[in-house]
Order: structure tokens, then C-alpha cells, then sequence
């Protein structure tokens, strides 16, 4: 199986595609600007305490107040709190965790009065994004993650990934690892440790404690609330949940980036380096990749599968309801049973794609066709199970119930990736009228004239749909070669595959996009509506 990633960076975001033998199998999109992600670490103070949900609400600069379970406070939370105490108090404490004396580990069936305070300052780190209307969800067993190993301060267990099925590799690593690590600190030891030497393992520890030592001056330097640790490179934390030594290639289009990504390639897998490749075309590269297309296919509340078969996904706040249905298929067995065990199975393939590609997390239940036979049942049942074994979150699978519904649950951190597929009109901003289609090369045209003659600029990109691309550069001579003899050749007409049909936008050499929007574009339509109100008015 071919295995690659894009990257594809703009100015406010980040959207990294994994394609298995060219199709798109997960898509993770992230703000570049986000705050109050997972893994991030602040400086909170206890706000109120709420014995009846046995949690406290924190603040940690959001507006919504966090969300802490006494069972996220971790069992050696007696040790963290007596030394969190002893160096936001007092700066010139010895802030090294090995030296320290541990504490009674706090009983499982406390309470969260007997145990935290308002007011009380105390180091958290986020594990659930704002979701909805909820603010983040946190939890003080601190951790830092890092390619190979999770290093977590007050812990004293060393705990190997299940994945790791050979008993001798187990025990090789727990034993190289139990030899290297100081004093108080616990570590889980990743699948990718696997046959890993004492060298690197020993580096990356090492780099996980000065984390925590940085993070741990910028708290005594800090008054809560206040961001304390985050990635240091966001793109570059994206990136290791998902590599994997086995892609063939990973494009990116931004050259920091490019570099970024291939330092951290170049460390955790030096004979990968060269996989990573600059993507230097002025065409989107999301396009160019066939991404584009697959996305609108792919979201949206309607998913076509094959001979005619979809899937309807629809999103509530409490689960995620998706209903199979046959339609009107080319090539049905002979039988209505076969059929309908025919289009289940092959709608599991989709639902499992679709769970990771927007990263539907909590309940999900998904209404299949009835099927009267019982291992038809099972088998379609133990399909689901195969078929999301590659699935990285955890999730359970209940077998079908006796009316057909099987319940999924799936690890939710973030927000479900819910792409609009449909377009909003650019003429008429979703008023219901639009300039005429005739004239949209006339409004180009004068855009063309603005930027070069107005603005002065050279070396512009205009991007326009691709039926309109196609237009323009039609006949001998087209309108775009025309253009360009009129304005020189210091600019180009490019399509792109996310514009809707009658829009456009133009990027300087910088790639930063110029914004050519004119008031009348945008107050066209609502003087009309304002027009038509009086008019109305006046008849009343």
C-alpha cells in the first residue's frame, strides 16, 4: 500500500492529508493561532468546587471555565500538590522532582472538597478541547510526549504499548528504560521504541526532562492564568501522532515548514529524510494531489459508496447518527438478504473511513439494513471490528442490536471535522440574486486592470473556478492571452478546485492573498433588498 502525506500550510491554518494508494483516508485541519489545545500545559487557579459532579470548574483563561474530575487529579496527587505548593511559593525551592520524598497516594473514592481549595493555584494540562459549549476538560498528571516515550512527572511505573506483542522487545525496553530514567518520573514507552537503542531513547528522555524543567521556570515567572508549555511546533506534534516510517512521501507546500518537518523526519528516522519533498507550484496543492475532490465528496451529510449505495451522517450533540441505505444499485445480488449483506459490508468500509477522515468522536450509531439471517449478523460484525483495527483512537463495537442498529464508541479529544461541501453564492452573498454570469470575465478583467495599473502590483496569481480557467484560455486567441498582451505577461489565471463558480482570489508573489473586494460588491445586493423593502412599503 502507497502511503503519503500532504501538507498543505495557509496563513491561518494547517490541513494535513494522509492518502493510501491516492485516496484520502484522514484529513486533520488545525488553526495555526489555536489556543487551549490538547497538550498544552497552563498555570490555573481553582474557581469553584462542585461536590455533587465530585470536580472543580478552573480557570484557565477561557471563556468558559475548564472542567477538572477529581479522578483526573492522578493518584500521586498528594506529591504534585506539595510540590507545585513548595516552588510557586517559594522561588529559590529546589524544583528537582528526583530529590523529593513521595506522598500517600490520594484514596480512588475521595472528594474533590477534601482535596483542592478555590483559589488554589495548581499546573494542568488539557486533554479535551473546548467542544460545543464546553470549555476544555483538564487533568494535573502532567505529560510530555515525545516520539518514542511519555515522560510523566510523580509517577514511578514504567508501562509498555500493547502493540509491542514480543515479550523479549517488552522486557529489553523496560529494563533499558527502568536504567535511564531519574528518580519520581513514570514513562510509557511507545510502539515506535520498538528495537530502538539505549542511545536514542536516552537522547529523547533527556529532552523530555528539559521540558519539564522549562516549564517549570515559566510557572514561578507566571501569575495564573496563563499558557505555560505548548508544542513547538504545532505542525511538527501533528505530524508525529500520524508518521510512520513506511510513507513513501510527505509534500509540503511552505518552505519553513518544509524544513521543520524534514529536521524532525531527519531525527526520529535518518533514512527517511529524503521522502520529504518542497511543493513549489503556483496550483494549489490540495488540487494537485486530487484532495480537493475527494473532500467535497467525502463531507456533507450525504455519502455516495459504490454501485449507488450512501451513507446518510447526521450530528447532534450528544452522538452521531449514520443511516446505510442501497439506493438504486447497478449490479444487486439475486436475493434481497445477499444485498443487503452486500451493501453492509461495504458501507463498515466506509463508515470506518469516515469515522477517521472527520474524526467523529463519543456515540456513534449507525442504522443498517436489516438482515434476517444470524451469521450475516456476525460476520458483518466482525467486518466492523476488522476494519477499524488500523483506527489509532480507542473505540469499542457492540454487535448489532435486534433492530438493526450497531453502537460505536470512539475516543473524542476535539471537535468533529465538519467540512461545508455546499458553496455560498459569492455574487449575491446568499440573497438569492446574482450579477450576471456573462459579465464575471468583465469583472475580472477590470480586477486585472486595477491590480496592474492601480495597485502597481506584478506577479500575481488570480484564481478562478476551473470551468472559468477553462473559458478564458479557450480559442486562439483567448481571452487570457489577449489580457495578457493588454497588461503584460507579469500575472497568471489559475484554477482552483475550492472556489465556487463565480469566484475568485488573487495572491502576490508572497503567496499572501490581495483583497480586491469593492464596496459595491459586497453592498450591491442588500441595496437592492433595501430598495424593494421601500418599495413594498410605500404600496402598503
Amino acid at each position: 500500500m502507497k502511503s503519503e502525506l500532504i501538507v498543505d500550510v495557509q496563513p491561518g491554518e494547517v490541513s494535513i492529508a494522509l492518502l493510501e494508494d491516492s485516496r484520502l483516508v484522514s484529513l486533520q485541519k488545525e488553526a495555526r493561532n489555536i489556543a487551549y489545545a490538547v497538550g498544552d500545559i497552563y498555570l490555573a487557579k481553582v474557581k469553584k468546587l462542585m461536590p455533587g459532579l465530585n470536580a472543580a470548574f478552573v480557570n484557565v483563561g477561557y471563556e468558559k471555565d475548564a472542567f477538572l474530575h477529581y479522578l483526573d487529579l492522578g493518584s500521586q496527587f498528594s506529591t504534585y500538590a506539595s510540590f507545585i505548593k513548595s516552588v510557586l511559593v517559594d522561588h529559590k525551592a529546589d524544583a528537582t522532582v528526583s530529590k523529593m520524598k513521595r506522598q500517600p497516594d490520594i484514596d480512588k473514592h475521595g472528594t474533590i472538597t477534601t482535596t483542592l481549595q478555590p483559589g488554589q493555584e495548581l499546573l494542568v494540562q488539557i486533554v479535551k478541547e473546548p467542544i460545543s459549549s464546553k470549555g476544555p476538560r483538564l487533568t494535573t498528571e502532567i505529560s510530555f510526549t515525545g516520539r518514542y516515550l511519555v515522560l510523566i512527572p510523580f509517577g514511578d511505573k514504567i508501562s509498555v504499548s500493547q502493540k509491542i506483542t514480543t515479550t523479549e522487545e517488552k522486557v529489553r525496553l523496560r529494563q533499558l528504560v527502568d536504567s535511564i530514567r531519574p528518580k519520581n518520573f513514570g514513562v510509557i514507552i511507545r510502539t515506535s521504541a520498538e528495537g530502538k537503542s539505549v542511545r536514542e531513547l536516552h537522547h529523547e528522555l533527556k529532552t523530555l526532562l528539559h521540558c519539564w524543567e522549562d516549564t517549570i521556570e515559566k510557572a514561578r515567572k507566571a501569575t495564573a492564568p496563563a499558557l505555560i508549555f505548548e508544542e513547538e511546533s504545532r505542525i511538527v506534534g501533528m505530524l508525529r501522532d500520524v508518521f510512520s516510517p513506511t510513507f513513501e512521501s510527505i509534500h509540503v507546500n511552505d518552505p519553513e515548514i518544509f524544513s521543520q518537518i524534514q529536521k524532525y523526519v531527519a531525527l526520529i528516522s535518518p533514512e527517511s529524510k529524503d521522502i520529504v519533498k518542497l511543493y513549489e507550484s503556483d496550483i494549489p496543492i490540495f488540487d494537485h494531489f486530487s484532495i480537493t475532490r475527494q473532500i467535497k465528496s467525502s463531507f456533507g451529510k450525504t455519502v455516495s459508496f459504490r454501485s449507488g449505495a450512501y451513507v446518510i451522517i447526521e450530528h447532534t450533540e450528544a452522538l452521531h447518527v449514520i443511516d446505510v441505505n442501497s439506493g438504486n444499485r447497478s449490479k444487486a445480488a439475486a436475493d434481497q438478504e445477499s444485498n443487503a449483506l452486500e451493501v453492509n459490508l461495504r458501507a463498515a468500509d466506509e463508515i470506518a473511513r469516515q469515522l477517521r477522515l472527520r474524526d467523529m468522536g463519543g456515540i456513534i450509531v449507525v442504522d443498517f439494513i436489516d438482515m434476517n439471517k444470524a451469521e450475516h449478523r456476525q460476520k458483518l460484525y466482525e467486518h466492523m471490528k476488522e476494519v477499524m483495527a488500523n483506527d489509532r483512537a480507542r473505540h469499542n463495537i457492540l454487535p448489532l442490536s435486534k433492530f438493526g442498529l450497531m453502537q460505536i464508541t470512539r475516543q473524542r479529544v476535539r471537535p468533529a471535522l465538519d467540512i461545508i461541501t455546499t458553496e455560498e453564492c459569492p455574487s449575491c452573498h446568499g440573497k438569492g440574486e446574482v450579477q450576471p454570469s456573462l459579465l464575471f470575465t468583465d469583472t475580472l478583467h477590470e480586477k486585472i486592470d486595477y491590480l496592474v495599473n492601480t495597485l502597481k502590483v506584478r506577479n500575481f496569481v488570480m484564481y478562478v473556478h476551473p470551468y472559468v480557467a477553462a473559458y478564458l484560455k479557450k480559442g486562439f486567441p483567448s481571452l487570457y492571452r489577449k489580457w495578457q498582451f493588454e497588461y503584460g505577461f507579469h500575472f497568471r489565471v489559475l484554477p482552483d478546485e475550492s472556489l465556487a463558480y463565480l469566484q475568485y482570489k488573487v495572491v502576490d508573489r508572497e503567496h499572501n492573498e490581495i483583497d480586491l473586494k469593492e464596496e459595491k460588491d459586497i453592498a450591491s445586493s442588500a441595496s437592492k433588498q433595501k430598495s424593494r423593502t421601500k418599495s413594498n412599503t410605500k404600496e402598503d
